[in-house]
């Protein structure tokens, strides 16, 4: 018995959407780019969707089919890094070791901090500010976040697994470390001598800042005895 006709109208029509969904993603992305260096130069008041628009190379009327208002594109900036920062940590699960799911989050962190740096910057500039754009997110959804890792690296202390900490000041402190990297990323560069700071230098970084807050939680590094 043959098997279900295929419908060349249905299959170019499927073919036709997923051209459409990649070409949307493609505009986005540029539009994310372009307003990522807006807003990190001029904040969010200084900056304008006229002149995102020209750094994105679109019409400022293609621009606004996609993101409303400045708000609206505002908001998909910071959620977009901190979607990215909070994915970094999915291996912080119970049944993780925790030297590796620690030294993965930095690791991913400090790989953000090289290949997103304007985005980071953004969020900084927001946090500096009181947050007045993303304060309900901060206190809602990040705070929940939050409060489920560090449960979990309670449960790691609770079975003698590491060290006693305060799971949620260990954030605070990765956080600082590998953000710095981002949000300072010249004044880091200027000190080392040099013009832009290298892969070298990220994984450096990343090493150092893994085997001090891995020994602070009476961790060895992933491998170690």
């Amino acid at each position: 018995m043959s098997g279900p006709v295929a419908d060349d109208g249905q299959d170019e029509a499927e073919a036709g959407g997923g051209v459409r969904a990649r070409s949307r993603a493609r505009i986005e992305a540029s539009i994310r780019r372009a307003a990522e260096e807006v807003f990190a130069e001029m904040g969010f008041e200084g900056a304008s969707t006229s002149l995102i628009a020209k750094r994105a190379g679109l019409p400022k009327a293609n621009l606004h089919y996609y993101f409303k208002t400045k708000n609206d594109l505002y908001q998909f900036v910071l959620r977009d890094i901190i979607e990215l920062w909070l994915n970094t940590a999915q291996e912080i699960q119970p049944d993780a070791d925790p030297a590796t799911a620690l030294a993965h989050y930095i690791a991913q962190k400090i790989d953000l901090a090289r290949d997103r740096p304007i985005a980071s910057r953004v969020f900084a500039n927001e946090v500096l500010h009181g947050a007045p754009r993303f304060d309900s997110f901060m206190r809602r959804d990040l705070k929940d976040w939050v409060d489920e890792k560090a449960a979990i690296i309670d449960g790691w202390v609770a079975q003698g697994r590491m060290d006693r900490v305060d799971p949620k000041h260990l954030f605070f402190m990765i956080w600082a470390t590998t953000q710095t990297y981002a949000d300072f990323a010249v004044q880091v560069a200027a000190v080392l001598g040099r013009r832009e700071l290298t892969d070298a230098d990220y994984a450096l970084a990343a090493d150092q800042i893994t085997r001090i807050i891995l020994k602070g939680c009476g961790l060895n590094g992933p491998g170690e005895g």
